[in-house]
């Protein structure tokens, strides 16, 4: 079996992710707990993509809106389709990124960091220059560590034991819409 074939089988894992990941956003409130970092905010936002069917058959459905609005979405879900591009807002502390994560390469798009404290600097400086540079890449280091926590807490829910319930539980939530 090739990369080709193997990506391909495994498709299916960021769709999960992406539809299990909104249904924990919404279950506290917005809040998801990661073990040994704590609450992280997760909202899905404005824009979100829905597939279904195979080949000549294969349709593609846009959900725009505001979070509310999102309803068409989850209405989707109930019929069929599979989650494969949302726009999200995760926020730890002071610090909110937004990003497009694409489920089936698990690919992040538009990725935006936070304002840190040196973005209104416009000194030339060599040192400070090389400061905003490296914050910016501790804010892209951060979200990306941030993503693949969910991942991992996705992956051990995934692999265990209540995953049948964890199962019901978003089937539920998608039949409540």
């Amino acid at each position: 079996m090739d990369l080709v074939d193997i990506i391909a089988e495994k498709y299916f894992l960021g769709q999960e992710f992406l539809t299990w990941l909104w249904y924990k956003s919404e279950e506290r409130g917005g809040a998801v707990e990661l073990p040994g970092i704590g609450d992280l905010t997760v909202a899905f936002e404005k824009h979100i993509i829905l597939e279904y069917g195979d080949g000549d058959s294969f349709e593609k459905v846009i959900c725009q809106g505001l979070q509310a609005e999102l309803r068409e979405a989850r209405t989707g879900l109930r019929m069929g389709k599979k989650l494969e591009q949302a726009r999200i807002l995760l926020a730890r502390g002071e610090y909110e990124w937004n990003l497009t994560v694409k489920a089936s390469r698990f690919e992040f798009k538009s990725v935006k960091v936070p304002k840190t404290m040196s973005d209104g600097e416009e000194s030339d400086d060599p040192e400070a220059v090389e400061g905003r540079i490296l914050e910016k890449i501790g804010m892209y280091e951060e979200i990306l560590h941030l993503v693949d926590e969910l991942f991992r807490l996705y992956l051990t829910v995934r692999l265990s034991e209540s995953w049948g319930a964890e199962l019901d539980r978003i089937r539920a939530w998608i039949n409540d819409s």
